[in-house]
């Protein structure tokens, strides 16, 4: 997408009224102009799609934030001023307003070249500003389709009214609303926020390494303000890192959180916390509320990917049919058609594939009859896990000699499978590459 056409005409000076828009093109773009040229600029945005020229971003504060950078970008610097004035008497505190702010007052008097031009302007506090008005920009210009949704959301599943999702590249979370047990087209996005993670990127690996995991984690827990120290802000809301996959994958550490932001700032830079997810206090007043429900889903991805509903629904009916084929091989209690659910990387916390199979087959061989019930299914794809997901249900097992009713989860994972026709042509099959209680 292009965002800006420039053009260079080479003049001994360097027209005033484009010394802030240079500043704005390497804010936003990372880009400088040539030295000893002038600057001729199309603020014409191409290709921008209908859907993002006409959505709002999500509350009044981060609207008049974009309204003033558009009017930079328009040469509009006086209108530019007064919606940064506005925004500053309302929240002092935003560090990024106050640094525009400061840099359109300098212009009038001076060339601005960069962003944060004050000679003593602290340089490493300045370039998380800027990061964080290139992320809170290109997301305003590069918005979702609203016909689409995150690739995760196969089949949010019964009860669960909420799903937050988090985009690390976007420095983004994104709050939906889930009206449907199945149907894609009853899930709807109830708002989108700002937020900063941790300052050594992701994904978490050990304790202590200042990263953000990526997963699907669940929310268990709400601490409030008032027992929290200031740094933390509005409250928090523990997720229950690490989950069963990291555990697979010897990950260590804990205390992720969505939490506030100081109460002497308004948002933090993208990459600043020690690992949790950062979103400004006005935002978190918002949705404090859907966090607080225990075992609200919350994945965490480096790049969401975006998919149409249709989409989304044929990858749902897809692993329907597998899932289904493996309740019914259970039933079966046909062994070998039982096995070939799952994958050869098989483990959990019993075991390994031949010491689950061996432990199945021994508790089968006393069986008359099994009979497996399946409700609450929950069906996310998992983030960093090509082709992986991950299944909660609950299950009411009954045989002629044993009757339980439990919570399971299961990780899927699609993988190559050869046809057995001799032709050597691989096709694809879900099987399962871990099984444990919830």
């Amino acid at each position: 997408m292009q965002l800006l056409s420039i053009s260079y005409c080479h003049k001994p000076l360097i027209s005033q009224k484009y010394h802030f828009i240079s500043a704005f093109l390497y804010l936003i773009l990372g880009l400088a102009p040539a030295m000893g040229a002038e600057l001729t600029l199309d603020t014409h945005l191409d290709n921008i799609p209908a859907y993002a020229q006409h959505r709002a971003p999500s509350h009044a504060t981060e609207k008049i934030l974009m309204d003033s950078l558009a009017a930079i970008r328009e040469n509009r610097l006086d209108t530019a001023l007064h919606d940064i004035e506005t925004l500053i008497e309302t929240h002092p505190e935003f560090r990024l307003a106050q640094l525009i702010y400061g840099d359109l007052l300098l212009s009038k008097g001076q060339s601005i070249t960069n962003v944060g031009s004050r000679s003593n302007a602290p340089q490493d506090k300045v370039f998380g500003l800027r990061e964080e008005a290139r992320q809170r920009v290109k997301h305003h210009l590069r918005r979702p389709d609203p016909d689409t949704l995150p690739g995760y959301l196969i089949q949010p599943g019964k009860n669960v009214t909420h799903l937050v999702v988090v985009d690390i590249s976007e420095s983004r979370l994104y709050l939906f609303e889930n009206h449907d047990e199945k149907r894609a087209d009853k899930i709807h996005l109830r708002g989108d926020y700002y937020a900063s993670v941790g300052k050594n990127g992701f994904p978490k690996q050990s304790e202590g390494d200042q990263k953000t995991p990526i997963g699907i984690y669940m929310t268990v827990d709400s601490i409030p303000a008032e027992d929290l120290p200031d740094r933390y802000g509005a409250g928090a809301f523990p997720v229950n890192y690490p989950n069963k996959w990291d555990n697979r994958l010897d990950r260590t550490g804990h205390g992720i959180w969505i939490h506030g932001v100081p109460s002497n700032t308004y948002s933090r830079p993208p990459h600043s916390s020690d690992g949790c997810i950062a979103i400004a206090n006005e935002d978190l007043r918002l949705i404090k509320d859907v966090l607080a429900v225990p075992n609200i889903p919350v994945i965490i991805a480096e790049q969401i990917p975006w998919f149409e509903r249709r989409e989304i629904a044929a990858r749902r009916n897809e692993f329907q049919a597998q899932f289904d084929r493996w309740r019914l091989d259970w039933e079966s209690r046909d062994n070998t058609r039982y096995a070939r659910h799952y994958s050869r990387d098989f483990r959990n916390e019993t075991g390994n594939r031949a010491s689950w199979l061996e432990h199945k087959r021994r508790v089968n061989a006393g069986k008359q009859y099994i009979q497996v019930g399946i409700s609450t299914l929950r069906v996310l794809g998992y983030p960093g896990e090509p082709d992986t997901v991950e299944a909660t249900f609950h299950q009411d097992y009954r045989s002629s000699n044993y009757d339980s009713r439990s919570g399971k989860r299961q990780y899927w994972r699609k993988e190559k499978d050869d046809d057995g026709d001799g032709s050597g042509k691989k096709s694809e099959v879900w099987r399962i590459v871990y099984e444990g209680a919830l």
